[in-house]
């Protein structure tokens, strides 16, 4: 059981008390910075790489970060399991949210809309980089988001228009 956090259990519920920390965990925060790496890789390897490789880098880098979002909506959907009163209107909201724009950025990414799936995934992490701190403040997401996401959501808020830009100007997807 974490440091902080006392239990009372009964047949019919669970009560528990934790202490939460504004700041991520140091295992949590490599791991939240690790996850944005292969986006702002995948955008700056388009630029000083091999251009034949562009279109595989171009689309494994879509692939990922449409991966990252909807895995962030299930991150979302596992907090709210922890809401008191069931998950509020605005995580069920949020989760859909990332999946829905997760998803379709796979589906675009497969079907050879770059340029949209770039757009898709640039709006998710963007959503995340407001929505979080606010959830944080409410309590419908752990305290931490509120200074991890604005600076972690910079790498693909950043790398995605950088890709964007190459995709757009190249003629490989024209």
């Amino acid at each position: 059981m974490a440091r902080g956090t006392t239990m009372a259990s009964r047949d019919d519920g669970r009560t528990i008390t934790a202490t939460e920390a504004a700041e991520p965990p140091p295992i949590g925060a490599l791991f939240a910075f690790a996850a944005m790496l292969p986006i702002g890789a995948g955008a700056v390897y388009l630029w000083i790489g091999d251009e034949a490789q562009s279109f595989l880098t171009v689309n494994l880098t879509l692939l990922w970060g449409a991966a990252i979002l909807t895995f962030l909506a299930g991150v979302r959907r596992g907090v709210s399991f922890r809401q008191p009163g069931g998950p509020t209107l605005s995580q069920l909201a949020t989760m859909l949210w990332l999946y829905g724009l997760g998803f379709l950025a796979i589906v675009e990414t497969v079907w050879a809309y770059t340029l949209t799936a770039t757009a898709l995934e640039f709006v998710g992490f963007l959503s995340l980089a407001a929505l979080d701190p606010i959830a944080a403040k409410n309590g419908e997401a752990p305290l931490f988001f509120a200074s991890l996401r604005p600076i972690q959501m910079a790498i693909p808020i950043v790398a995605l228009p950088v890709l964007g830009y190459y995709v757009w100007q190249s003629p490989l997807f024209g």
